[in-house]
């Protein structure tokens, strides 16, 4: 038991969550009405090519930042001493071939996706080019990743097993637009609790070019304008149920907003994890209303 505390710690458990919530809804959302286990052979490939390989990128993060998150995240396993970096680099490793043989046994095209996020994901944590270094090109990939490839890759990808089909319907553009700029906001809000090492190691990240009140209000409005997209669309489609929800979910979001206290650090932590709880909610509510 001790050891799966500590692969599930290692795994960032919210990131996990996250992904799951995007595969199943994507799921339901290209079904159509069709029963679950119509296509769950495809449904659970492609969930565990996404999980092994968010795994193998959150994994790799850890390996290459253990120094820095000594300082930032003292009680990630690598960090802490409770994980080898020799388990570590096996874990990692076995998790990108597991992604990559479900991924082709789903589908080339599931390959392809999976193999693009492989490439982000390592461009974005390993040296020379480490693009998590510096916020912009960091927004980039994380927005590239969670906010568009996730959204329409997979989509399409169900589509296509499901369907047979390559279209992309309006909620799935409108899903796309509300969670990258939701991933935008990620980019800044995990990089709030983390000046103190980002400053020792030289990243140019959002809160310490400009500073964390910037970067909260900034994000903050990016994710409001995309609950608005939301709501615009919803009321225009004459869909209440996401209408409402979404409605109950921006008031609670603003109330987290302006409930952080950006000088007490615990405060921004638990912010910042409260945050994944609304990026959860998107998917989840998205999955109801494809079986109503």
């Amino acid at each position: 038991m001790k050891q799966l505390a500590i692969l599930w710690k290692f795994s960032r458990p919210h990131t996990i969550i996250g992904s799951a919530c995007s595969i199943t809804a994507l799921y339901l959302l290209s079904l159509n009405g069709q029963p679950f286990a119509a296509y769950a052979g495809v449904y659970w490939l492609t969930l565990l090519a996404a999980l092994a390989c968010n795994i193998f990128i959150v994994g790799l993060n850890q390996l290459v930042d253990v120094e820095l998150d000594k300082i930032n995240k003292p009680g990630l396993p690598l960090a802490a001493g409770t994980l080898s970096r020799r388990s570590a680099k096996f874990i990692i490793f076995s998790c990108l071939g597991i992604a990559l043989v479900a991924a082709y046994a789903a589908s080339a095209f599931l390959l392809l996706i999976i193999s693009v996020i492989v490439l982000i994901g390592t461009a974005y944590s390993v040296p020379p080019v480490q693009l998590k270094k510096h916020h912009l090109p960091a927004a980039i990939c994380i927005t590239l990743v969670r906010g568009i490839i996730v959204n329409i890759g997979l989509f399409l990808h169900f589509n296509r097993m499901v369907n047979n089909s390559n279209s992309l319907p309006g909620f799935i553009i409108v899903l796309t637009i509300f969670i990258a700029a939701f991933s935008i906001a990620i980019a800044w809000f995990k990089d709030m609790p983390d000046t103190e090492g980002d400053a020792a190691f030289k990243f140019k990240t959002f809160p310490l070019l400009y500073n964390k009140n910037l970067a909260l209000r900034v994000g903050g409005a990016f994710v409001i304008a995309a609950y608005i997209v939301i709501l615009l669309w919803a009321y225009r489609t004459g869909n209440y149920f996401l209408l409402y929800t979404h409605l109950l979910l921006l008031v609670l979001f603003t109330i987290n907003l302006f409930s952080v206290r950006l000088s007490d650090h615990t405060s921004v932590k638990r912010f910042y994890l409260r945050f994944w709880i609304f990026f959860f909610a998107a998917y989840i509510v998205f999955g109801i209303w494809a079986v109503l």
